[in-house]
């Protein structure tokens, strides 16, 4: 690992829980981690509801922009973290990756802010985990 670790977050669009993860994590770990984000299929914005909630506990992520996958950054990261089931990401030699098969409210009916504080809360509690891995 590098002096500084780092992270590099992905999601499909990297419009919603890639964001947020890194939002979150930019949150707890300060300048003790390095952070990135990134889509497989990137979208054209951020998601406004999960801009929303992250807002409701301090983070702002509203100026962010999706962005693919960077191939010299996924080499260069110490990990690689994939949220949900539907982003898949290749590994590069060495770069561990692992995945966050986050909670989806909406299969127990569970739509809009409701859901969305959910998604947060349950990536929130991951990102305070791996915070604490990383800096160890």
């Amino acid at each position: 690992m590098t002096s500084t670790p780092s992270v590099l977050f992905v999601c499909v669009k990297n419009g919603g829980k890639s964001q947020m993860a890194a939002g979150l994590m930019r949150a707890a770990a300060g300048d003790t981690v390095d952070v990135h984000s990134a889509g497989t299929k990137p979208g054209a914005a951020v998601n406004a509801l999960s801009a929303e909630v992250l807002l409701e506990v301090g983070v702002d992520i509203t100026g962010e922009t999706p962005t693919p996958i960077d191939r010299q950054l996924l080499r260069e990261v110490d990990l690689v973290v994939t949220l949900g089931r539907d982003a898949r990401v290749h590994p590069e030699a060495g770069t561990p990756v692992e995945n966050w098969d986050t909670d989806e409210p909406s299969e127990r009916g569970i739509e809009g802010i409701e859901r969305m504080r959910l998604v947060r809360d349950d990536i929130a509690a991951r990102v305070a985990e791996l915070a604490t891995r990383l800096r160890t």
